[in-house]
Parts: structure tokens; sequence; C-alpha cells
């Protein structure tokens, strides 16, 4: 049986040294606009994260730079501000080398999240990314599950496992999708009033690695 693992992102494989908030201040602080200007681009950004957001408001807030620039400049902001354990890429390294193929399941917004996994490394340590944006299908879908696995080169089975912080999105929609599921509990109990309960928690990804190594190895 192939051994296919899918995890998710935001703080699963990375965490945010700050908040997105700050992150925004930030951004807008260097292009010199005051609060009241950074409270209606944060909030539209809120309501949609994408290049149009800036275009809308781009002259009305004296944003300098084209749509295309300040986006760039933004997702730049949003990546820079990402971190992640060394134990997280070594756990990866551990299960691509026993032999299982390994891919990042996120939603979100694709140039987002993919900016988030190049500044993080995660891409050389990984055999696929499907973003929600991109798959055109959002977790707890059971469909994106499989766009995932499609884009590892495997079918879904009952030996697939998900391994991500999110009751709700990763636990349930790994049930839903017919596969095992992992929760990353950061030293957290266990509850969540969901559908699911996981199969297997572990407190970091190092752990998660190390808990399928070990299943692996005892054939489960």
């Amino acid at each position: 049986m192939p051994k296919l693992v899918l995890i998710d992102l935001d703080h699963t494989l990375i965490e945010r040294r700050v908040p997105v908030a700050d992150s925004l201040a930030r951004f807008c602080a260097a292009r010199g606009l005051g609060q009241d200007a950074t409270r209606r681009l944060a909030a539209a950004l809120k309501e949609r994260t994408c290049p149009d957001t800036f275009a809308a408001l781009r002259e009305p807030l004296g944003l300098p730079g084209s749509t295309e620039e300040l986006w760039a400049a933004y997702v730049a902001a949003l990546a820079a501000d990402v971190t992640h354990e060394p134990a997280t890429l070594t756990g990866l390294d551990r299960l691509r080398a026993a032999g299982w193929t390994v891919g990042v399941l996120s939603n979100g917004v694709t140039d987002v999240q993919r900016a988030k996994i190049r500044a993080a490394g995660i891409h050389h340590h990984v055999d696929a990314v499907c973003i929600s944006e991109e798959a055109g299908a959002r977790k707890p879908d059971p469909e994106v599950f499989r766009i995932a696995a499609e884009r590892c080169g495997l079918p879904l089975s009952p030996a697939t496992w998900m391994v991500g912080n999110n009751p709700a999105t990763d636990i349930t929609g790994a049930t839903a999708a017919g596969i095992r599921s992992l929760w990353i509990s950061a030293g957290r109990p266990w509850t969540a009033d969901q559908p699911a309960t996981p199969d297997h928690i572990e407190d970091d990804v190092a752990g998660a690695a190390g808990h399928l190594l070990a299943l692996a190895g005892a054939g489960g």
C-alpha cells in the first residue's frame, strides 16, 4: 500500500512570528498610510485577499506603486513573518527517506500560501503542494483531499493520513474523505465538538513523523 501523508500548513508546518495585522501595519507604515487608511485596507483584505483589493484602493488611499507591485510586496511581507521548528523539516525528510510521499494541503490564497512555503523552505522537503484557491475546493470538502493526493501521484486510500491542527477542516475533512487523521495539538487537550475525532494526536510535526514511521515499521 503506498504511504501517503498530507500535511496542513498554517499552525502545523509553520507559525507566524507576529499577527497578520502587525505585518499589514508595517506594510502600510512603510508607505505612509495613517491609522484610518490602514484600518480600511485591513477590512478590505479581510473580506477579500487578492490583487483586486489593491486595485480598488490604490488611488483612494494614495498607495504608491502599481497594483502588481503592491500585491507582491504585501505577499512578501506576510511570508517574511513565518517561522518553523528545524525539527519539522527533519521530520519531513525522515518520512520521505522511509518511502512516504509527503504533500502539503492548505486552505488559503495561492500566492500567499506558496510564498510562505518558499520562505520556510518547505518546498524542498515535500513532493507536492495543493492550495484550496487553485484546487477550486476547500477542506473539509473531500474533493480537495482527492486533488491533493492526485498531485502527489497517488490515490487516496484508507492508509492515507492527514496531519493538521484544525479539528473542523483537517480532522473532520479527513474522516469525510475516508482517510486517517492526526491532530497537531501543540500541547492542548482534544476538546473540539466535531463529528469526527482524530486517529492519533501529537504535539508537533516531528512527533507526527515519528508516529507514522513507527506505525509503518510495525506494519500498521
